[in-house]
């Protein structure tokens, strides 16, 4: 079917996804949302605390990622990240801890911008999740 694309997202411990009938991925990219859809044009970016959604057929799947890189190239998405969670599998307790960590990290008084933006960035999304 035309309009579909293959998608792999990968991190440190395993390969979280792998799909070749993706529709359009939403990605948290640092110059804000990113849509991929088939045919995009080539794009490599850095990824912000937020969520990665996955639109294939009628299953939207909604990933947490904290940073990572994506490529998009001849209909081939990849997304290297060191942290991803499926949403729905997200325990509350999980994302206290999370949420608090973040908190933790912003009182460091020698935190340099990007590392604060990051921060932010993550308990921004992560209450939203709560």
């Amino acid at each position: 079917m035309s309009g579909q694309f293959k998608i792999d997202i990968v991190n440190p411990e395993k390969s979280f996804l792998t799909s070749e009938e993706a529709i359009e991925v939403i990605i948290p990219a640092y110059e804000g949302e990113m849509g991929i859809l088939s045919d995009h044009i080539s794009t490599i970016s850095f990824l912000k605390p937020g969520i990665v959604k996955v639109f294939s057929g009628n299953e939207l799947k909604e990933l947490y990622v904290e940073d990572g890189i994506i490529e998009f190239s001849e209909n081939s998405l990849s997304i290297l990240t060191s942290r991803i969670v499926d949403i729905k599998e997200i325990k509350k307790d999980e994302l206290s801890s999370m949420i608090n960590e973040a908190n933790e990290a912003l009182k460091d008084e020698n935190l340099d911008d990007q590392k604060r933006f990051i921060a932010n960035q993550k308990i921004d999304v992560l209450n939203r999740l709560n």
